[in-house]
C-alpha cells in the first residue's frame, strides 16, 4: 500500500460529511490516514447547514401548534412567548455536541485530526501527493481526498453588500429580525423564509425568475407558493436587489425595478460557490470547471492520479447524503477492492419549508421530455385534501400528491407530495421508485387508514387536465 517515505496512505482536506465518511472507511480497511479541518469537524451540514436549519424549522412549527390547540380542546393560559436567544444557546449546544461525536468517531477509526488549514503543494512526483500545512509543515501521503464542500454566493460587485448576511450569519443573529428579506428561490431561501415567518418576522422571499424553486415538479412549485402567499409570506418575483443601504431605521433593499424593499436584516441565498479557492489546485494541475467545481469521474478522481475530490466541491449532487455515499464508494473503491461507482438518479430530497416537501424521482416536466412521445406517453395522477389534523385545528391548508407514471411501462418515474411529513414519506418511497415498482403495484398494496400516506396507493383515476 504505501511506501515509508510515505507520511499517509490518504489525506483527506476537509471534515465536512463526505470527508469524515472517506476517512472512517478507509481507516477500517488499515489505511493510515490523516484529515485537516480549518473550522470545525462537521463540516456545513452539522454546523451551519442541515441540522441547525432543522432545529429552527422544528422552533418555527410550534407557532402551528399554539394555534391550533384551541381546536382539539387545549386552551393556553396566556400568548406564547418566543425567545430567539434560547432557542440559539439550545442549538449552539446540540451542534457542541454533534461536532465531539464526529471527533470522537475518527479518533476511534485511528484517524489523526489535524486542526490546521491544508493545501495541495503542487503536482505529486513519484505517486507520492503533498501537502502543505498552515504552519509550513509538508507531508505526504499516497492519496489525496478534497472535501472542502461549498460556500455562500454573495455578489462581491454589489453596492452595500457589506449589510448583507448569508445563512451562516443566519444562525448566530443577536436577535431576531422584525422585518427579513431574503433573496432567493431554491432550498435555502426558502426555508429560511418559513423559519422567520413562522418564528414572528414579518418575512419577503425575492427571487429573480417566474417560480420559487427551479427545478422542481411545477405543482409542487405553485402549491408552495400559494400556501406561502396564504400564510403572509411575500413573494416577490421577477426582481433582484441592486443595492442595499444603511438606514437610521435600518436597511433598504433597492430592486431592479427601482423599487425599495425595508428590513432590518437581508439575507442573500442566491446559490453556493464550491470552496475550490486557494487550495493549491492549479498548482497542481487538478481540472476545475468555469464555476470552480473540481472536476471528477463516476469514480471521484480527478485529473492528477491520486488526487480524488467528493462532495459539494465537485458540484455534481449537492446534498449531504451524497457526499456521504461518495466518500465510502471512494474509500471502499480504493482501500477495500472494490470498484463503487455512486448512482445518482432517484435520490429522494425534501425541501424543509412550512408545508414541506418531499420528491423522489423525475418531474412531470422532466418525464414529459425524457419520453419525447404524445400526451399518453406520461400518465399523471395526482391529489388535494385536507389532512386530518387540520379538520379540528380549523386550517385551510392542503397536501398535494402527484405520482408520474411511465405510460408505457408503469413504472412509477417520480413522486412529488407537499404537505406535513412529506419528507419521511420520500425517503421510504426511493426504495419503491429505486426497485422500479409500477402503478399497479402501488395500486395492490394495502392502504394504513387513517393517514395521509393512505392517498399514494388509493389514487386510480389517471389526472386529465
Amino acid at each position: 500500500m504505501a511506501t515509508n517515505k510515505l507520511d499517509y496512505d490518504l489525506f483527506v482536506i476537509g471534515a465536512g460529511s463526505g470527508g469524515v465518511r472517506a476517512a472512517r472507511i478507509a481507516a477500517g480497511y488499515g489505511a493510515r490516514v490523516a484529515i485537516a479541518e480549518e473550522y470545525r469537524v462537521g463540516g456545513t451540514c452539522v454546523i451551519r447547514g442541515c441540522v441547525p436549519k432543522k432545529l429552527l424549522v422544528y422552533a418555527s412549527r410550534f407557532a402551528d401548534d399554539f394555534e391550533d390547540a384551541a381546536g382539539f380542546g387545549w386552551s393556553l393560559p396566556e400568548r406564547p412567548h418566543f425567545d430567539w436567544g434560547s432557542l440559539i444557546r439550545s442549538k449552539d449546544k446540540e451542534i457542541g455536541r454533534l461536532e465531539a461525536a464526529y471527533g470522537k468517531t475518527l479518533a476511534a477509526a485511528g484517524v489523526e485530526l489535524l486542526r490546521t488549514r491544508a493545501i495541495l503543494d503542487g503536482p505529486g512526483v513519484d505517486g507520492v501527493g503533498r501537502v502543505r500545512l498552515a504552519d509550513g509543515r509538508v507531508v505526504t501521503a499516497k492519496h489525496i481526498l478534497i472535501a472542502t464542500g461549498a460556500t455562500p454566493n454573495i455578489d462581491a460587485t454589489l453596492p452595500g453588500n457589506e449589510h448583507v448576511i448569508s445563512s451562516n450569519e443566519a444562525f448566530d443573529l443577536k436577535a431576531l429580525p422584525k422585518r427579513i428579506v431574503i433573496a432567493g428561490g431554491g432550498y435555502i431561501a426558502v426555508e429560511f423564509a418559513g423559519i422567520f415567518h413562522g418564528l414572528g418576522a414579518e418575512t419577503t422571499l425575492l427571487y429573480r425568475g417566474k417560480q420559487i424553486l427551479r427545478g422542481f415538479d411545477e405543482d409542487v412549485r405553485q402549491g408552495l407558493a400559494d400556501a406561502y402567499a396564504a400564510r403572509g409570506i411575500n413573494i416577490v418575483l421577477g426582481q433582484v436587489v441592486t443595492r442595499v443601504d444603511q438606514t437610521a431605521s435600518g436597511l433598504t433593499g433597492t430592486l431592479s425595478d427601482g423599487s425599495v424593499l425595508h428590513a432590518d436584516q437581508i439575507m442573500f441565498a442566491i446559490g453556493r460557490n464550491p470552496n475550490s479557492r486557494g487550495l493549491g489546485l492549479e498548482t497542481a494541475g487538478v481540472t476545475c470547471d468555469a464555476a470552480g467545481a473540481i472536476a471528477v469521474d463516476a469514480f471521484s478522481r480527478t485529473s492528477v492520479p491520486g488526487i480524488y475530490a467528493v462532495g459539494d466541491v465537485t458540484n455534481r449532487l449537492n446534498l449531504t447524503p451524497v457526499a456521504i455515499r461518495e466518500g465510502h464508494a471512494f474509500a471502499d473503491t480504493v482501500f477495500g477492492g472494490q470498484s463503487i461507482a455512486v448512482d445518482h438518479s432517484t435520490v429522494p430530497t425534501a425541501v424543509f419549508s412550512t408545508p414541506e416537501i418531499g420528491t423522489v424521482g423525475l418531474s412531470e416536466a422532466d418525464a414529459r421530455a425524457k419520453a419525447g412521445g404524445g400526451p399518453d406517453a406520461i400518465h399523471i395522477y395526482k391529489t388535494s385534501f385536507r389532512p386530518m389534523r387540520n379538520t379540528l385545528g380549523g386550517r385551510n391548508e392542503r397536501i398535494l400528491m402527484k405520482i408520474v407514471v411511465d405510460g408505457v411501462s408503469d413504472r412509477v418515474l417520480g413522486v412529488h407530495i407537499l404537505g406535513p411529513d412529506a419528507g419521511e414519506m420520500a425517503q421510504v418511497l426511493a426504495i419503491a421508485v429505486r426497485l422500479g415498482a409500477r402503478k399497479t403495484d402501488f395500486d395492490a398494496t394495502m392502504a394504513l387508514h387513517p393517514s395521509a400516506a393512505e392517498e399514494l396507493v388509493t389514487m386510480r383515476n389517471r389526472w386529465m387536465g
